[in-house]
């Protein structure tokens, strides 16, 4: 799948994800570590790429926008380390393949995934 990483992954964690045939491009390797979240998001929707961020922003900017892509891949993992994040992102990307490419949120934690596609709407309570 074509990724944008956001700055809180790991560089190691980007290079791995390229190793399992993943276009992978981290934000600190084209200069842009102090790209704003609402062009973050737009680089990735001109590039159709879906975001891997542990930033809780995304998600909400998504929700404001109403926008369907692009999807985002938010980790919330106690353990951030790229031994503890990778296998969890390779296991995401095959398992929500669908899905991401169609637009969603997967929020990652230790022990499962939420999906939540794109748009999200307002609830009608």
């Amino acid at each position: 799948m074509k990724c944008l990483a956001d700055m809180g992954l790991a560089l190691s964690t980007a290079h791995a994800l390229r190793q399992h045939g993943h276009d992978v491009r981290h934000l600190s390797e084209e200069g842009l570590q102090r790209l704003s979240d609402p062009l973050i998001l737009e680089k990735a929707r001109r590039e159709e790429r879906l975001v891997i961020t542990s930033d809780l922003d995304f998600a909400d900017l998504l929700a404001l926008g109403a926008y369907a892509l692009p999807s985002v891949i938010l980790l919330r993992l106690q353990n951030q380390t790229p031994a503890s994040v990778i296998p969890r992102l390779l296991q995401v990307l095959t398992e929500c393949r669908e899905a991401l490419t169609t637009g969603a949120i997967v929020t990652v934690e230790e022990t499962r995934y939420r999906l939540r596609r794109l748009p999200i709407t307002p609830s009608t309570q």
